[in-house]
């Protein structure tokens, strides 16, 4: 992709081919639809790169002082060759943006591919064909809002947290100095809040166009109007407000917001402009001196802007994301009007053309737009990749430990929560032949807990000790999602057989290191608690049913059910989607009972990510369609499956009832009690254990095992690309 970039050190302008970024989880991929240039803000760094070194170092002293205080640490060589080697690199430029999501990372569903969203950010929202947005610095644009009008979100946020500093209110009266973009965004909002605005600029046209925008009056700063006005409208007392969003090196925007305001009246710095406040004039007023941070709180913290943590809104009212969501309402609402502002809209391969002739003086201009060529087909068609699904390699390592068949099966668990000490715990104490060994938690009481109710020989936090532990035989992971491949690898690792519970791993990257440590440890033994293959019910159903011949259809319904308000599930951001989660255990069942693996799918979701619809495609042509859906009734049964091939059909009612048709009789069926339901755990974990015990087999093959994972996670890549995304096997 092409990307505008300075080199600071020669004052080099380039259209650079970059690499594409990755979508990282917490954010989105978006494909730049207009991005605008900062005229002052972006041409002072421009500007500021033409300029000798003494020149560079005259205009940035802080720098200087940096660079001082390195000798003092490092010595004159190693400073000199660090300073160097930041100046001769390449930097990017471009702050604000709008564009259209490509690609949806992990943790992110309040936007898909395809919606339309204004981004900030002097590293994220940059003059480049594709950038990665974290979550706080993106915001979806309105409907009706055209995307040349959104792509002023940043510079408008700026400019909205500046009027929120200075607390206007109805009936106020404003100074505004310096009638550039932001003073010209300034001039419309403080008249959108009521107030009375006098803008202050040495140019008549931009004075003419803030007069055209809603201020009352405008005039040079250094003639009578600016004053004249002033008086006029405040009677005598001075504006109750003055915003500077002027720059350069001179002190005038200063010393003239001190003569016009009025007895404890607010100055509110925006730009970037000389401060050597006059100090009688400010002391004898006693006039209130504010600054504004760029876009809102939330700007320069990693937590907010990389992290996505938000602020509360009952203790922060106004946050970056919220300003720039704020602001694009304004323009959707014709509050504020940013069309007379472009100056000039130009294609992105003239990039470097327009930023010389705004350096040189050629171009005068207000705001200026880079338009992006139009997506291809093409390009669309790569927004769905192939996802890889890693090739199980076994190391030298040796496949199952040795042991005594007569000796019990010692098993540690890592988390000892709802689904360990109900699903899992109940069916493995009472069990001959095994031994709970040790119960691994990150708080004490919990494992106490865990060891007096199912009998544990022992209870710790250290982790290490237990995988370190030569007795013990077997791991089962059952912990929060997240940390599932981490532990899962180190267990496999330590040479122990792994139960880890559903799912795997939450991204590829993560599978990748499960399959990684197989590779480099050679032990294979691995089972995910994929438990509704082993239902009695379903197995029983599926021998009636018979092998196929041709391609079958299978159907499964999940009434999921909406989740109650504080479940982990909801914390998408660090645990994954519901369905990364929860999805491994439907496609691993369509798996078994089509005998392959699947080769692509294709997702769509209905409005507000609430069902999800996954359609997988198998070789031989057979279907599994997996509705996944949150809105059903509470009575209706959870689970329904239907297979349907060669003439004859298969029907699973919530592991309660199977039905089998063949066409030549009465149909076969089975059922049990509602109470009796038996979803496959107790036949899992004894497959599990009677695999570990006899070094036989593990209960399901690791391939099949990631390939279910691969498929689980492919249905991110689909809903963000919105075509199917094809499973190849890496060789």
């Amino acid at each position: 992709m092409k990307q505008v970039v300075q080199n600071y050190k020669s004052g080099e302008l380039a259209l650079l081919d970059v690499p594409v970024p990755g979508c990282k989880p917490g954010g989105v991929l978006v494909r730049s639809a207009y991005s605008l240039i900062s005229t002052g803000t972006e041409l002072m760094k421009v500007s500021e790169a033409g300029m000798s070194m003494l020149g560079k170092a005259r205009s940035r002293p802080d720098q200087v002082a940096k660079v001082v205080q390195s000798v003092a640490t490092n010595g004159v060589p190693a400073t000199y060759r660090k300073v160097m080697g930041k100046l001769d690199s390449y930097t990017p430029l471009g702050y604000s943006l709008c564009g259209v999501v490509e690609q949806v990372g992990a943790g992110i569903d309040d936007v898909k591919a395809g919606d339309l969203v204004a981004c900030a950010g002097n590293e994220h929202a940059l003059h480049a064909e594709l950038n990665w947005v974290p979550k706080n610095l993106y915001a979806r644009v309105p409907d009706g809002l055209a995307p040349r009008h959104a792509a002023f979100g940043t510079v408008g946020s700026i400019a909205l947290q500046g009027v929120r500093r200075g607390e206007p209110q109805l009936g106020e009266v404003a100074l505004v100095i310096g009638l550039g973009l932001i003073g010209q965004l300034v001039v419309q909002l403080l008249a959108a809040s009521g107030v009375r605005v006098v803008g202050a600029d040495p140019d008549p046209v931009r004075c003419e166009l803030a007069e055209r925008l809603g201020a009352a009056a405008c005039g040079d700063p250094a003639s009578a109007v600016v004053a004249n006005a002033v008086a006029e409208l405040s009677g005598g007392h001075g504006v109750d407000q003055v915003y500077l969003a002027a720059g350069g090196g001179s002190n005038q925007p200063v010393e003239l917001a001190a003569r016009l305001s009025r007895d404890r009246g607010r100055v509110v710095d925006i730009g970037k402009c000389r401060l050597d406040l006059p100090w009688n004039a400010y002391y004898e007023k006693e006039l209130d001196v504010r600054f504004s941070r760029s876009y809102g709180p939330g700007r320069y913290d990693p937590e907010y802007e990389l992290e996505g943590r938000d602020y509360p809104i009952g203790y922060v009212r106004w946050t970056e994301r919220r300003n720039l969501a704020c602001f694009l309402d304004l323009v959707a609402r014709g509050r504020v009007d940013v069309e007379p502002l472009i100056s000039r809209t130009a294609d992105f391969d003239d990039a470097v053309e327009t930023y010389r002739g705004l350096r040189d003086g050629e171009l005068k201009a207000v705001a200026v737009l880079f338009r992006y060529p139009e997506q291809k087909e093409e390009a669309a068609e790569a927004a769905a990749p192939a996802v890889t699904v890693p090739a199980v390699r076994r190391g030298g390592g040796v496949s199952a430990p040795a042991r005594s068949a007569k000796a019990p099966v010692r098993l540690a668990f890592v988390g000892a929560g709802n689904y360990a000490t109900s699903m899992l715990l109940p069916h493995l104490a009472r069990r001959d032949g095994v031994e709970l060994a040790t119960v691994v938690t990150t708080t004490a009481l919990s494992g106490a807990n865990a060891q007096r109710k199912f009998g544990f020989a022992g209870a710790t936090t250290d982790l290490d000790a237990v995988l370190g532990d030569p007795s013990v035989d077997a791991v089962f992971v059952v912990t929060r999602h997240s940390s599932h491949a981490e532990l899962t690898r180190r267990a496999l690792l330590a040479g122990k057989a792994v139960f880890v519970e559903k799912p795997l791993a939450l991204t590829e990257d993560e599978l990748a290191g499960v399959v990684a440590a197989v590779e480099e440890s050679g032990n294979d033994r691995l089972q995910v608690g994929f438990n509704r293959r082993f239902a009695p019910l379903l197995r029983e159903a599926r021998q009636r049913f018979g092998a196929r011949t041709g391609p079958a259809s299978l159907r499964y319904l999940v009434n999921a059910g909406r989740l109650e308000h504080g479940s982990w599930y909801l914390r998408g951001a660090t645990e994954g989607s519901r369905f990364a989660g929860e999805g491994g255990h439907f496609i691993d069942t369509a798996s078994w009972l089509l005998a392959a693996d699947p080769v692509s799918v294709y997702a769509l979701t209905t409005p507000g990510d609430e069902d999800l619809q996954v359609v997988l495609g198998y070789p031989g042509g057979s279907t599994a369609t997996i509705s996944y859906v949150t809105t059903g009734p509470a009575g209706f049964p959870k689970e329904t499956l239907d297979l349907v091939a060669d003439g004859r059909a298969l029907r699973l009612d919530d592991f309660v009832r199977a039905t089998v048709h063949d066409g030549r009789g009465r149909p076969w069926v089975s059922s049990r009690l509602p109470k009796a339901r038996d979803k496959g755990q107790s036949a899992e974990l004894a497959a599990f254990v009677k695999a570990v015990r006899t070094g036989g087999p593990m209960p399901v093959p690791l391939e099949s095992l990631v390939a279910t994972t691969a498929a689980t996670l492919a249905v991110r890549a689909a809903l963000a690309g919105g075509a199917p995304v094809t499973l190849a096997r890496a060789l």
